[in-house]
């Protein structure tokens, strides 16, 4: 059973289509990743689950249903009580994210109060040990400072320390440990892949890295000009990828053995703007594959490994 589904989400600016028919869906317990490349709509469409999308922009089609709840139709009041309780989320700004005149300590706690979760002693010590697991060194003493006085990487830490500390029922993670050094980044990803086996927590873990997908997801969407292009399990999907697109974000995995001074592999040209979308597959002006086939939109299709392509890879035997 399904805690998240977003089916058939449309997301328009001025009456621009940004995200175009996005349909997933998320278990307890279960990570699943979503990626493509910059202008994809991949944080549009986490944003949407949240109800933080930007003034400007609109839902105009779809929905969002969390434990069998419609978020697109809650009143605003009963959304916020959701948020920070059930639904959370690490951004991908963490400066920006954090009040800059409160003490980082007290930021990471608010969620426990404001939810009844803790009281003011208690829910301070639970803050500062888990600001101590998220990797930030002499918690205690950072718990008091300001934003302005700790580094990008700290206050990253910051906020993923603050979504982790309700233990929501679903996490978005946009992002999350694109400023962290590796180390911690291993120790957060653990930490999430921890709250997903102990509390059943749901993640969304949108990210470029294709090797932290590899070694956390359960299941890979693949998003493309404001579409899911493909989706699966991980191992089918990285084993045997279906559309051009997966197989060309897969070959951009830099290898152990690739030779030495040839190039690594780069997908030619850009992510068009939405204003110059092709009719049909819009990933058409880029694949090798296309043909005249393409200036139709293609749907989804297949079960579990599922692809919307009408040239699609064969599978190896």
């Amino acid at each position: 059973m399904s805690l998240l589904q977003v089916v058939d989400l449309a997301i328009q600016a001025g009456g621009l289509p940004l995200v175009d028919g996005v349909t997933l869906d998320i278990r307890p317990g279960e990570i699943v990743a979503l990626v493509g490349e910059s202008g994809s709509g991949k944080s549009l469409t986490a944003l949407s689950v949240m109800g933080l999308l930007a003034e400007g922009l609109t839902v105009t089609g779809g929905r969002i249903s969390f434990d069998g709840a419609d978020l697109l139709a809650l009143p605003p009041e009963k959304l916020r009580n959701l948020r920070g309780q059930d639904l959370a989320m690490i951004f991908q700004e963490p400066v920006s994210s954090l009040n800059p005149l409160v003490p980082v300590g007290e930021q990471v706690a608010e969620s426990l109060i404001v939810h009844g979760k803790a009281r003011g002693g208690d829910a301070r010590v639970q803050a500062v040990e888990m600001l101590r697991r998220v990797g930030i060194p002499e918690p205690e003493s950072r718990a008091r400072q300001l934003p302005a006085e700790l580094s990008g990487g700290m206050c990253q830490r910051v906020m993923i320390a603050a979504a982790l500390i309700s233990r929501p029922r679903l996490l978005i993670a946009d992002e999350p440990t694109t400023a962290l050094d590796v180390t911690i980044q291993a120790q957060i990803l653990s930490l999430m892949a921890d709250l997903a086996a102990e509390a059943g927590t749901a993640v969304l873990l949108i990210t470029h890295d294709m090797g932290v997908v590899a070694e956390r997801a359960d299941r890979v969407c693949v998003m493309y000009g404001g579409r899911v292009v493909e989706q699966g399990p991980v191992g089918a999907l990285f084993a045997a990828p279906r559309h051009p697109y997966t197989s060309m974000l897969l070959h951009t995995i830099p290898r152990l053995d690739h030779p030495p001074g040839r190039e690594l592999f780069a997908i030619r040209g850009n992510v068009p703007s939405p204003r110059d979308w092709p009719e049909g597959c819009r990933f058409r002006t880029r694949c090798p594959r296309a043909t005249g086939a393409c200036a139709v939109r293609p749907v989804l299709t297949g079960a579990d490994h599922r692809f919307a392509c009408f040239h699609p890879i064969e599978v190896p035997e």
